[in-house]
């Protein structure tokens, strides 16, 4: 039987095509498996690093704990409700648990009219706890999700909702500007302990970092080069506060944010003093706060002298007495950026409910010292180092109230009188010379930008 020569020529050419057939589907085959075995490892370790969560995120009670064994709820019930110890909810709530059903209390009337889909049937106390838990370790949404059985929306949700009745019902009982009664007790603890007399609290601004959004970038940068928005607040001598306002853009100025709060319109008006004023010195007085280089000078708002070594011993001493005092509202900021966390890395909160947020967050500080809970000095340690310093601002002596410079003098003239610290080498005071130590404070300013 013959075979037709055209059958012979194209033989090897069909075995060639074959044998690359076969080629590609075993490189399919191989790759498939490959890509099986790599899908089977990552799952692997997804459940391994699920199951490491427990350890890490809820508490170092060493009792008989599975996470994996537990649904999301029953975990909520069975671990969090019945095993967490003392330490367990001071880690995790940043409160002792009497305090967190007591917020739970005041927080209902507002929480129990919510009627969102994405958290229907959910327990208050547990979306308190999914908030709580947020803000005080600022780790992600879906990790807290996990945790607790809930998605990314319901946990935004949660913290959403709890910031905002925080806000709404407990700032008027927590943050708000003191009576008579808390100003007089306010000056004589600052005087008491701090050394500086007829004082009422410190003002100052807290630059908080953020993810910014990308239109209008450049406003959240702030001088030393991060992005950041502003709190402004003031803190009492135990430290706590009574007045914040939040929200500005990192390249805000802070004179400009007082300008604009609440609290210039309120001091200007004597509201920060009762009626009538406190004698000091001989002289009624109204209550001042005290404040950085960044303000200016008000007849109740003071601030350093500029260093100069034309500075006369009693102004020294006033800006050592000045600075010692205003060291509480920089503890005060370092212990609510370490109890709640959200406040000291990059937030990735969304940018109108940050201010929100901030003001939760002081509310909260607020909540906690008021009920003595404790706090634990290893979280100074997870914020003592910052993302960046933060900015200073230095205002020119020419915006100062000229009239306010006479109770500035009133003040160095206390401290030389009392001479509870030993001046440092300078000219001396000599009666009524702070008008004269402005001027050349005014003018050592302008030589230095010469």
């Amino acid at each position: 039987m013959s075979v037709d020569p055209s059958v012979l020529r194209v033989k090897p050419q069909l075995s060639r095509l074959l044998a690359q057939r076969r080629r590609d589907i075993e490189s399919a085959i191989a790759a498939r498996r490959s890509e099986i075995e790599r899908r089977i490892r990552s799952r692997k370790c997804f459940l391994q690093r699920l199951k490491g969560m427990a350890p890490v995120a809820l508490s170092p009670y060493t009792g008989p704990w599975n996470f994996s064994e537990n649904s999301d709820s029953d975990w909520w019930e069975e671990v969090v409700l019945k095993k967490f110890q003392p330490n367990d909810w001071l880690e995790k709530f940043r409160m002792s648990r009497d305090t967190f059903f007591s917020l739970c209390g005041k927080l209902e009337p507002r929480l129990a009219r919510t009627n969102m889909s994405v958290l229907q049937g959910l327990p208050l106390e547990k979306r308190v706890a999914v908030a709580l838990w947020r803000l005080a370790t600022n780790v992600e949404y879906r990790t807290v999700g996990m945790l607790f059985g809930l998605g990314y929306s319901g946990v935004c949700q949660c913290v959403r909702d709890v910031c905002h009745a925080i806000v709404l019902l407990l700032k008027p009982l927590y943050l708000q500007l003191p009576g008579e009664q808390e100003m007089d007790a306010s000056a004589t603890v600052f005087n008491t302990h701090w050394g500086f007399p007829h004082c009422v609290g410190t003002v100052d601004c807290l630059h908080i970092p953020v993810v910014a959004p990308t239109d209008r970038g450049a406003d959240w940068w702030n001088r030393s080069g991060w992005q950041s928005v502003v709190m402004q607040g003031v803190v009492n001598a135990r430290g706590m506060f009574w007045d914040a306002c939040a929200g500005f853009s990192g390249s805000t100025e802070d004179v400009t944010i007082l300008l604009n709060s609440s609290l210039w319109s309120t001091a200007t008006e004597g509201g920060l003093s009762p009626q009538p004023p406190r004698n000091f010195m001989g002289r009624p007085l109204k209550y001042v706060l005290l404040g950085d280089a960044a303000y200016p000078l008000q007849s109740w708002l003071l601030k350093c002298y500029p260093e100069s070594p034309l500075l006369a011993s009693c102004h020294r001493a006033f800006n050592y007495h000045l600075t010692r005092a205003r060291s509480i509202i920089h503890d005060t900021f370092q212990r609510l950026k370490a109890r709640w966390q959200c406040l000291y890395r990059g937030s990735d909160c969304p940018m109108d409910v940050l201010p929100t947020v901030i003001l939760a967050c002081c509310v909260l500080h607020n909540v906690c010292e008021t009920h003595g809970d404790t706090f634990l000095q290893e979280w100074l340690e997870e914020v003592s180092e910052p993302d960046g310093p933060q900015p200073n601002d230095t205002l020119p002596a020419y915006m100062d109230d000229p009239g306010a410079e006479e109770v500035r003098s009133l003040f160095c003239e206390y401290f030389q009188q009392v001479g509870r610290h030993p001046p440092q080498a300078g000219p001396p005071c000599s009666g009524a010379t702070s008008p004269n130590s402005a001027e050349t404070a005014a003018a050592v300013e302008m030589l230095a930008l010469l």
